[in-house]
C-alpha cells in the first residue's frame, strides 16, 4: 500500500492536471449542430441558447464568463438564458470556437454516459425545485444538476485511460467512484469538481451541489440552509441513477430518498409525475445534441474545417494588435494587470502563473520559472514556466535532500542572486535550457519569509542595478498575496477534509485508524501463515520419526528441542491466523458497562493481577453498543494490559471515559495511562502483528494488532496517541448500532 505522502504526491499531481483546464472539451456531435451557424452572416447567440444551456461544458464556460464579466441579471433571479443575451453574440462565438473536441473514440461513449446522466439529474433537478422553491430558482436548480459531476469530466479529459479503469474497476465491485477515485488518486471528483468551479467562478449553489452531491445533505442542510440546491441535486441524482438513463460511474446503491424528500418538505408521492417524464425529458434534450448522430467525428472535422478558416484572419490580427500593447505597457500597468488578475478564488499556482507571465512581459525578460516552497506534507514543489508571452506551463519539482528550496541567504530578506550558483537542481528537472550566464534568482517574500522564489533570464545584464527597485516592489506585491493564497489553500484542504469526515463518519474515521494498512498486513499475514505451515509440518513429522527411532540420549535431546520450537512456531502461526481471518462478528446490542467490567476481568485474568486501579466515566446519553461483544471486551482487554505494562508497578491508574460523538452514530472510548508512552517511531509500528519494543522473547507483540483488527471489523476505528514519558491516548469509535 503507498504511504500517506506517496497518495499525497498522487493527488498533487491530479490536482495540477485538473487545475490547468481552462474548460472542457465537448463531443464531436454537439460540435457538429453549432458550428455551421458560426458562419452565418446575421450570427444569434439566442438560436444556439437551447445547445448552450443543455451541454455540461458550454454551461460551464457560459457561467464563467457571466462572472467574470460581471453581468447582472435583472430580477435578482438565476436566468442563463438572459445570462447569454446580455454577454453578447461576439462572447459567445469566441467562447464555442475555443472549446476543445473530444475526438478520442475509446471515451467518447463513456462521456455521452455522463451526458446523459447530467441530463437526467437536470431535468429531476428542476421539476423538484419547482414544488419546493420559487419558479425563477428552477433554472439554477437545472444548471446545478447539469454540472454536479464536472470532476468526473475533468478526469477523463486529463486521464482518459485511468478514468476508463477506474470506471470499470467501480462497475465490476458494485462500488461508488468516489471510493475507487480515492483509493488510486487520493482525492474525489467531487473536490476537484468543487475546486474547478471555483476556479471558474460558478454560482455558489452550484458549487455546494458539486461539492456535497455524495455527501450528507439533510445533515449539511439542516446547518447551511443555503445548501438546498445540493440536498436536491443529490434526490435528483438517486432519481437518475435508480431510473438507468445513461451512467454515472458509480454502481453502488442510491442514496436513500426519503431523508432527503423529508427535509425539503415534499411527500414521495409528488415524485411520481416527475419519474414518469423523464425519460421523455432526456430523449429531447439528448436529440437537440444529437448525441445519437451517426458519424460525428466526419460531420464535425467537415464543419470545423469550413468555420476555422473563416476565423484564423481575424484571431491573427486580434493576437497581433494584443503582443503590440502588452510592448507598449509600462511597470505600472504591470502591477495593476498583476492585481486585477489576483482574485481571491484564485489558487496560488494560478497566481504565480499570472504574475510570471506578467514578470516576462513587463521587464522584457527572456524565460521565467516561478516556483513555490514545498507544502508541509508534500514530497515535491509547485512550478510555472513561461518561455514566451504566448507558452507556459505548470509543473513538478523534486528538492533534493542536500539543496533547500530557498537559498538562506534570501530566505528572509530581499537579493539578487546569480541562480546557477544556488539552484542547479531546478535546471537540471526542467526540460528548456536558461542562459545561465544571465539569469537570476529573486525571492518572493511573505512576512519576511520567503513562500516562492523566481526564476530569470536578464535580456541586459549590465541593467540590473537600474531595475532593482522595481523587482524589489514587484516580488513583494507578489510574494505577500501568493503567502496568502498558500495559507487559504491550507484551510480549504481542512474544510474538505471536515467535510467528508462529517458526512461520511465510517470511511473517514476507517482511513484515520489505518483501516486500510491493517487490511493489507492482514493479508500478508494469512498467505504468510498458509506458506509456514507447509514446511512445518514436514518438520514436526520428521522430528516424531527420528525421535521413535533413536537411542542416543544426546540425539534425542536434541530432537525434542526440534520438537519444542515447531510447537512454538505452530502458535505463532495460530496467532497470525487469528489475526488475517478472525471469527465474523455476530454483533447485539450490548450496554457499555458490561462491555468495560468484562473488559477489566479480562485484563486481571491475563496480567494474573487480583485488582486492576481503573477509574472509568461513562456519560449518561451512553447506554449501549452494537458490536460482538466478545471481541470488542478481547480488544480493549488488551489494550488495558499494555497501558498497564507501561507502568513500572502494577498498581498504574487506567482512565477509561465513553462519550457520544456530535457527528455520527457512534460511542467514542478513551483509554488513558500515565506509563512510559512511546516515541514516534515505536507509535507508528505499535498495531503492527508481532511488533514490541520490549527485550526479544517477552512478549509477541500481537496485542494491539489484534485490538485494532477486532475493533475495525465490528465496524469501528482505533486512534493512538503517545509521548515518551508522558503516556499514551488510545480512543476508540464504535456503532450504536
Amino acid at each position: 500500500m503507498p504511504d500517506k505522502k506517496a497518495d499525497t504526491t498522487i493527488a498533487h499531481h491530479v490536482e495540477l492536471s485538473v487545475g490547468r483546464l481552462d474548460s472542457l472539451s465537448i463531443l464531436p456531435c454537439v460540435a457538429a449542430r453549432f458550428l455551421p451557424q458560426l458562419l452565418q452572416g446575421q450570427f444569434s447567440s439566442s438560436a444556439l441558447a437551447d445547445i448552450v444551456k443543455l451541454d455540461p461544458a458550454i454551461t460551464a464556460k457560459v457561467l464563467s464568463l457571466i462572472s467574470q464579466q460581471g453581468v447582472s441579471i435583472s430580477g435578482g433571479r438565476f436566468s442563463l438564458r438572459q445570462g447569454i443575451d446580455k454577454l453578447g453574440d461576439s462572447f459567445i462565438r469566441d467562447a464555442l470556437v475555443s472549446l476543445n473536441v473530444l475526438r478520442a473514440t475509446g471515451c467518447g461513449e463513456i462521456r455521452k454516459q455522463l451526458t446523459l446522466h447530467s441530463l437526467a439529474v437536470a431535468c429531476c433537478a428542476k421539476d423538484i425545485a419547482e414544488i419546493t422553491l420559487p419558479q425563477e430558482d428552477s433554472q439554477l436548480a437545472f444548471c446545478a444538476g447539469l454540472l454536479h459531476d464536472i470532476g468526473k469530466f475533468a478526469l477523463e479529459e486529463v486521464m482518459p485511460k485511468s478514468f476508463a479503469r477506474i470506471f470499470e474497476e467501480a462497475k465490476s465491485q458494485r462500488v461508488g467512484a468516489c471510493e475507487v477515485e480515492r483509493k488510486y488518486l487520493g482525492t474525489d471528483h467531487t473536490i476537484l469538481g468543487r475546486r474547478l468551479a471555483r476556479k471558474w467562478h460558478l454560482p455558489d449553489a452550484v458549487e455546494l451541489a458539486i461539492w456535497f452531491h455524495h455527501s450528507d445533505t439533510v445533515t449539511i442542510y439542516q446547518n447551511m440552509p443555503g445548501a438546498r440546491i445540493a440536498a436536491i441535486v443529490q434526490l435528483a441524482n438517486s432519481m437518475a441513477r435508480q431510473s438507468g438513463i445513461g451512467q454515472s460511474g458509480s454502481f453502488d446503491s442510491p442514496e436513500e430518498i426519503e431523508p432527503t424528500v423529508s427535509v425539503l418538505g415534499m411527500d414521495v408521492e409528488q415524485l411520481k409525475p416527475i419519474r414518469q417524464s423523464l425519460t421523455r425529458q432526456v430523449e429531447d434534450r439528448a436529440k437537440v445534441l444529437g448525441l445519437d448522430t451517426p458519424d460525428a467525428i466526419a460531420r464535425y472535422a467537415d464543419a470545423a474545417g469550413t468555420t476555422v478558416a473563416k476565423l484564423a484572419y481575424e484571431n491573427a490580427r486580434l493576437t497581433d494588435e494584443n503582443r503590440r500593447l502588452q510592448a507598449a505597457s509600462s511597470h505600472l500597468d504591470f502591477m495593476t494587470e498583476f492585481l486585477l488578475n489576483a482574485n481571491s478564488a484564485a489558487g496560488a499556482i494560478d497566481i504565480a502563473q499570472t504574475f510570471a507571465r506578467c514578470w516576462q512581459k513587463y521587464f522584457q525578460t527572456g524565460m521565467v520559472c516561478l516556483y513555490l516552497t514545498p507544502m508541509a506534507d508534500s514530497l515535491t514543489l509547485e512550478a510555472v514556466v513561461v518561455e514566451n508571452l504566448s507558452q507556459s506551463k505548470t509543473v513538478l519539482l523534486n528538492v533534493p535532500a542536500s539543496a533547500s528550496a530557498i537559498p538562506q541567504v534570501i530566505a528572509n530578506k530581499f537579493g539578487i542572486l546569480n541562480a546557477q550558483d544556488y539552484v542547479d537542481w531546478l535546471f537540471e528537472q526542467l526540460d528548456i535550457e536558461f542562459d545561465l550566464s544571465r539569469t537570476r534568482l529573486v525571492p518572493l517574500l511573505s512576512s519576511g519569509q520567503a513562500t516562492g522564489a523566481i526564476v530569470f533570464e536578464l535580456n541586459w545584464p549590465g541593467d540590473i542595478e537600474l531595475f532593482e527597485d522595481k523587482l524589489r516592489t514587484a516580488a513583494s506585491i507578489a510574494g505577500t498575496i501568493l503567502g496568502m493564497a498558500r495559507a487559504g489553500q491550507r484551510q480549504e484542504r481542512f474544510a474538505e477534509l471536515f467535510a467528508q469526515l462529517v458526512s461520511k463518519p465510517k470511511a473517514a474515521q476507517s482511513k484515520i485508524a489505518g483501516g486500510l494498512l491493517t487490511d493489507a498486513i492482514a493479508e500478508m499475514a494469512a498467505g504468510a501463515a498458509h506458506e509456514l505451515n507447509n514446511p512445518l509440518l514436514v518438520i514436526s513429522g520428521r522430528a516424531q520419526l527420528l525421535a521413535k527411532a533413536e537411542t542416543d540420549k544426546e540425539k534425542k535431546q536434541a530432537i525434542d528441542q526440534i520438537k519444542k520450537n515447531a510447537n512454538q512456531i505452530s502458535q505463532i502461526i495460530d496467532d497470525l491466523m487469528s489475526f488475517a481471518e478472525p471469527p465474523k462478528p455476530k454483533p447485539t446490542q450490548t450496554d457499555i458497562n458490561q462491555i468495560l467490567d468484562e473488559s477489566i476481568q479480562l485484563t486481571s485474568q491475563k496480567t494474573k493481577t487480583e485488582h486492576i486501579n481503573t477509574q472509568i466515566e461513562v456519560a449518561d446519553d451512553v447506554k449501549s453498543v452494537f458490536v460482538d461483544s466478545a471481541q470488542v471486551v478481547s480488544a480493549i482487554a488488551n489494550i488495558i494490559t499494555n497501558a498497564i505494562e507501561s507502568y513500572t508497578d502494577e498498581s498504574g491508574r487506567v482512565i477509561i471515559t465513553a462519550e457520544s460523538v456530535k457527528f455520527g452514530d457512534f460511542v467514542k472510548l478513551i483509554i488513558r495511562d500515565s506509563g512510559c508512552g512511546m516515541d514516534t517511531q515505536t507509535l507508528q509500528k505499535a498495531t503492527q502483528p508481532f511488533f514490541s519494543a520490549k527485550a526479544a522473547g517477552r512478549k509477541r507483540g500481537i496485542g494491539l494488532a489484534h485490538a485494532v483488527r477486532f475493533i475495525q471489523i465490528n465496524g469501528g476505528s482505533m486512534e493512538i496517541a503517545s509521548e515518551p514519558g508522558e503516556g499514551t491516548t488510545v480512543t476508540i469509535y464504535l456503532p450504536r448500532g
